[in-house]
C-alpha cells in the first residue's frame, strides 16, 4: 500500500526534491537530469514537460523510452533498503533512481556513477 501512494505522487512534485538533494551538496539540476536520462531513455526536454504535467511519479517510470539494462549494476542502500533486495520492479526503479541522485551527492564524478 505505501507503494501505491508513493507511485500515484506527482512527479513534479517528488522531482524537484532530487534536484535539491543534489544542488544542496554543490551538485547541478544538469546532473540529475543525466542520471534521470541514462536510467530511463528520457531526454532532458521530455523530462522538463513531465515536470509542468500531472503525470504520476509511477507513470513516468512506468512510461520510460528505455530503461537502462545496465540499472542491475546500481547496487547499495537507500533509505535503508538495499536495492537489490526490492521486490517490486517499480519501486525498485525509483530507489535506483535514488541512488544514483544520492551518489552524486555524495560527490562522486558524473562518470563513475553512470560507468
Amino acid at each position: 500500500m505505501e507503494n501505491e501512494k508513493i507511485f500515484n505522487m506527482n512527479f513534479s512534485k517528488v522531482y524537484p526534491l532530487l534536484i535539491q538533494k543534489a544542488e544542496r551538496k554543490k551538485r547541478t539540476a544538469d546532473e540529475v537530469f543525466a542520471v534521470t536520462e541514462w536510467l530511463t531513455g528520457y531526454k532532458t526536454e521530455e523530462i522538463k514537460s513531465a515536470l509542468g504535467s500531472e503525470i504520476s511519479y509511477g507513470d513516468f517510470f512506468r512510461n520510460a523510452p528505455f530503461m537502462n539494462p545496465d540499472k542491475a549494476y546500481v547496487t547499495g542502500s537507500i533509505c535503508g533498503i538495499r536495492i537489490e533486495n526490492i521486490e517490486d520492479p517499480l519501486m525498485k526503479d525509483i530507489r535506483i533512481l535514488d541512488k544514483l541522485v544520492d551518489e552524486l551527492a555524495k560527490g562522486k564524478s558524473l562518470d563513475k556513477i553512470l560507468k
